[in-house]
């Protein structure tokens, strides 16, 4: 069920995202009198699920659901049409139209995504606002992963600043780190400070294993005992306090965490809190390293802070989110290319819709699309043949020189796009599926 509400998500976004980007080339082809002879949600090889011809222009959606398409009378494009090109051009005709009007068709969808990434991110700041946890509330320290502990983070650390920088929420360290590639982390401990390098090393095994290097620490008291499993057998009870689990501290929920999950299988000994008393009692640890108990929300220790929008705030919020989306995208795009085996983490559809929540969440939800819109601009003004960015650079040459280039240069070109584009899709998604199976 999980999995369908997310894939639910998904395609929901996805089609909202296509249509839009589809109709920001439909309307300014229509305006300029260019004939549409198709204009269809997801890809209908061979054939379609919906089909409806309303003038000239037959409206469907496709069984392929990885995009979607306008067919514009007289255009290299997709569709590969040669037939078509080899007839004379007609008035109604893309490649009879003058230059800055075909530009502007092939603009029209990346700016459709640039501007909906904006209003959505606009609607979701002025409804929801912006919740996160300031660095300053995060009164117990952070907690350590592995990677995290390797560059000489400890549990218990006050981060103080990335880059000597400060970093406004606890979420954003780890983006500081990779996105901009941080070379150190300054961080308190027992009243000293004591600076962290970050190596080029770290920040690949950062994308490589999806470390997020910290989170709160918090103290462990119970919330939730589910009956009949280890912790209720033990006798624990809502509100206790774990002090040890097999003499090793637990006080914090990280630090139980790890007792237990090396404790798999076995009898442990635990020692709590319950009241003013110390209470001794034993469980069996499952083979995942859980006893059945789960702590209080996060919003029980820390004092999160939310930023309200209102209307008129909102635009602007919007604009610097979705600027900050788009720098950050580049930078991610860069790291590809720059940080040792970035390229095996590409991921597909498969990791696209796992960022989708479990639940219908439509803050997240949102989000997400407004994320995907901005990504979808950015992947599409590339200067590749067979996208938007491909057709854009050789109406920039025709601008510039003032002649057109050659039909059979732009078909081998919207051939070797396709191919590039296709490999492109078949290793990322390919990288999905191996991960499934590590």
């Amino acid at each position: 069920m999980d999995i369908l509400i997310q894939a639910t998500q998904f395609i929901l976004s996805l089609s909202i995202l296509i249509i839009l980007h589809e109709l920001g080339h439909f309307i300014p082809a229509r305006l300029f009198k260019t004939k549409i002879e198709k204009f269809y949600l997801f890809f209908d090889p061979w054939f379609s699920l919906f089909k409806i011809k309303k003038g000239d222009t037959e409206y469907g959606i496709g069984w392929v659901p990885l995009g979607g398409y306008v067919k514009i009378a007289g255009m290299i494009d997709e569709s590969m049409d040669k037939e078509a090109m080899k007839q004379p051009p007609q008035p109604w005709e893309f490649r009879s139209k003058p230059a800055w009007q075909r530009l502007i068709i092939m603009l029209g969808g990346v700016t459709v995504n640039a501007i909906l990434g904006i209003l959505i991110y606009s609607m979701v700041l002025g409804v929801w606002g912006e919740e996160y946890l300031p660095l300053k509330n995060v009164k117990y320290g952070v907690a350590v992963d592995t990677l995290g502990y390797q560059m000489g983070l400890r549990d218990g650390d006050m981060i103080l600043s990335v880059d000597n920088k400060q970093v406004e929420s606890i979420n954003k360290v780890p983006y500081e780190v990779l996105i901009n590639k941080a070379k150190t982390i300054e961080t308190e401990r027992d009243g000293k400070k004591v600076e962290i390098k970050v190596t080029e090393d770290d920040i690949s095994e950062m994308i490589k294993h999806k470390y997020s290097l910290i989170e709160p620490r918090f103290p462990f008291e119970v919330d939730t005992v589910l009956p009949n499993q280890p912790a209720a057998l033990a006798g624990i009870k809502k509100g206790d306090k774990i002090l040890s689990i097999n003499n090793s501290p637990a006080v914090y929920f990280q630090d139980a965490v790890k007792v237990l999950k090396n404790n798999t299988n076995l009898p442990v000994d635990i020692v709590l809190l319950r009241n003013n008393d110390t209470v001794r009692t034993h469980a069996n640890v499952s083979d995942k390293g859980k006893l059945g108990i789960g702590p209080k929300s996060l919003d029980n220790y820390f004092k999160f802070e939310t930023k309200k929008y209102s209307f008129v705030q909102s635009f602007p919020a919007g604009i610097h989110k979705a600027y900050e989306t788009f720098e950050g995208y580049i930078k991610q795009f860069a790291l590809l290319f720059t940080v040792k085996d970035a390229h095996k983490e590409l991921g597909g559809f498969l990791s696209m819709g796992k960022a989708y929540s479990t639940t219908w969440d439509w803050q997240r939800f949102w989000t997400f699309t407004g994320f995907l819109s901005i990504v979808l601009a950015i992947m599409n003004i590339l200067p590749i043949p067979a996208l938007d960015g491909g057709h854009v650079m050789f109406l920039l040459y025709e601008v510039i020189t003032r002649r057109k280039p050659n039909e059979k240069v732009m078909e081998y070109a919207q051939y070797a796009g396709m191919i590039l584009l296709l490999a492109l899709l078949l290793y990322a998604n390919t990288n999905d599926v191996m991960r499934l199976f590590k």
